[in-house]
């Protein structure tokens, strides 16, 4: 089916644009890295093999159109890192998720890794998910991190005599915020008396925002949630994950309805 662009101008136009934005972007993602001087050379071979067909070179046309599937499987073992870094942001981009059905949840594993870690080493924990509340306020008070979660980072987090173990670590989606903060201390009468400090902070933030947290005790090792003031002891690693997997979903689906009332009101 022919394109709706009838201007053949205009689609070599766009067809310039597009490629040269895409090679922008690759050049962006290698920059400063051992793959640039790797990324020069092949533009350079691109643009001499332009060249040697624009100039009729027949023989050094020949010899590097032969070359292109070297080529392409060279470009992708040479840039395999930045392709993945490239394919993971155009995954998490919010205009390609209408459209596509794409994993929220995936740094749960990690979380659920973390936890499972931390529990058996014997490690005190306290892991907030940012859901619809900013949790600003709370982020100033630690050190800013602004990573990707992963069960190592966090397990190191915790390691004594690390000099953030004791503050909770704010995540936010798939990213680390925060490590170090300082959360509010939960003042309600009907809480167990034998409860520390960690469990009455993720009561006291869980009080003040919808924000979910988990804590891991030093003393028990067992596994605990606050959410909506309320703490659930004693989870087993292998529920966590679902657990965590339904409150994040119930707050995507709080998102959507506000969203349509929002978007009903200026209808309106």
């Amino acid at each position: 089916m022919p394109l709706p662009i009838q201007n053949e101008w205009l689609r070599d136009l766009i067809d310039i644009l597009v490629v040269a934005f895409l090679f922008y972007r690759l050049l962006i993602l290698v920059r400063g890295t051992r793959a640039a001087q790797m990324f020069t050379g092949l533009l350079t071979l691109v643009l001499l093999s332009v060249l040697a067909e624009w100039l009729r070179l027949s023989a050094l046309n020949w010899l590097l159109t032969s070359l292109r599937t070297v080529w392409l499987i060279a470009f992708i073992i040479i840039f395999q890192p930045e392709l993945r870094k490239a394919l993971g942001q155009i995954g998490q981009s919010r205009i390609l998720n209408r459209f596509v059905s794409v994993e929220e949840f995936g740094f749960l594993a990690e979380v659920q890794n973390a936890v499972e870690r931390t529990s058996r080493k014997g490690l005190g924990a306290l892991l907030v998910l940012e859901r619809n509340v900013g949790l600003k306020n709370y982020i100033e008070t630690g050190t800013p991190i602004d990573a990707g979660v992963s069960a190592e980072l966090l397990e190191t987090i915790f390691t004594p005599p690390a000099p953030l173990h004791d503050g909770a670590v704010i995540l936010r989606g798939s990213q680390i915020v925060a490590a170090g903060c300082i959360l509010p201390l939960s003042a309600n009468p009907d809480l167990e008396r034998t409860l520390g400090t960690r469990h009455l902070a993720a009561v006291g933030l869980s009080e003040e925002t919808d924000a979910i947290v988990i804590v891991v005790s030093e003393e028990t090792r067992q596994i605990s949630i606050a959410e909506q003031g309320q703490l659930t002891r004693g989870l087993q690693i292998g529920d966590l994950k679902s657990r965590l997997s339904a409150l994040l979903r119930v707050k995507a689906s709080k998102s959507e309805v506000r969203e349509t009332k929002k978007a009903e009101a200026r209808g309106v």
